[in-house]
């Protein structure tokens, strides 16, 4: 396991008011729920849940339901505050490790390219990609390669090196970076469009 993380039981008809009482106490209101764990609405500390979302997001993380015991779990989904970006609610599914899951990995692009040390701008499209596998063989982060592109190319979800037990579900021709062309390089090609059109002698009517 990546992780463990403990939970507490809360009252399933909270008001906004005893929730919003919870998010001041550091708390998270969340559910959990799965084939061996009844739907149950938990609270998780705000403090352990944002260490385990900045190490590892997609991780497996260990669950420790009152009255179940520990089960491994996934995040499934997480609900935050619009303007101030803090958890209001999470849902964790549990899963069997003896299964394969669906899970977004996140994208770490490595090495610099040529056309980076000609100043080309390497522009990320995707920061993540989906794969299914085991959750034991579920990569902490996928590596891209990006010292081989050159000026216009791109690196495709189907270039990625994944491990034979990983398989990739986010469409092969999805686009996840791009080198792109300096901006500087791209208004001196327009100026001297413009001034070769200016050159040009123009047609007089008779």
């Amino acid at each position: 396991m990546e992780a463990t993380l403990r939970a507490e039981t809360r009252n399933d008809n909270a008001t906004k008011s005893e929730l919003k009482q919870m998010r001041e106490r550091g708390k998270v209101p969340a559910v959990v729920y799965g084939k061996k764990v009844p739907s149950m609405p938990i609270t998780v500390d705000e403090k352990e849940l944002g260490a385990l979302l900045r190490s590892n997001p997609h991780s497996i993380i260990e669950l420790d339901i009152p009255g179940q015991g520990k089960h491994p779990v996934m995040i499934n989904g997480m609900h935050r505050d619009s303007l101030q970006r803090t958890l209001l609610h999470i849902d964790f599914h549990q899963i069997n490790m003896n299964e394969p899951v669906r899970a977004t990995v996140g994208l770490e692009f490595v090495g610099e390219s040529p056309a980076q040390r000609e100043g080309g701008v390497l522009t990320a499209v995707l920061h993540e990609v989906e794969v299914r596998c085991l959750p034991n063989e579920l990569p902490g982060s996928i590596e891209v390669d990006v010292s081989s592109l050159q000026l216009g190319d791109s690196f495709l979800a189907k270039d990625l090196k994944l491990p034979q037990s990983v398989e990739l579900k986010t469409d092969d021709n999805a686009v996840l970076c791009t080198i792109l062309v300096p901006q500087k390089a791209t208004e001196d090609t327009a100026d001297a469009a413009d001034a070769a059109a200016e050159a040009e002698p123009s047609e007089e009517t008779v």
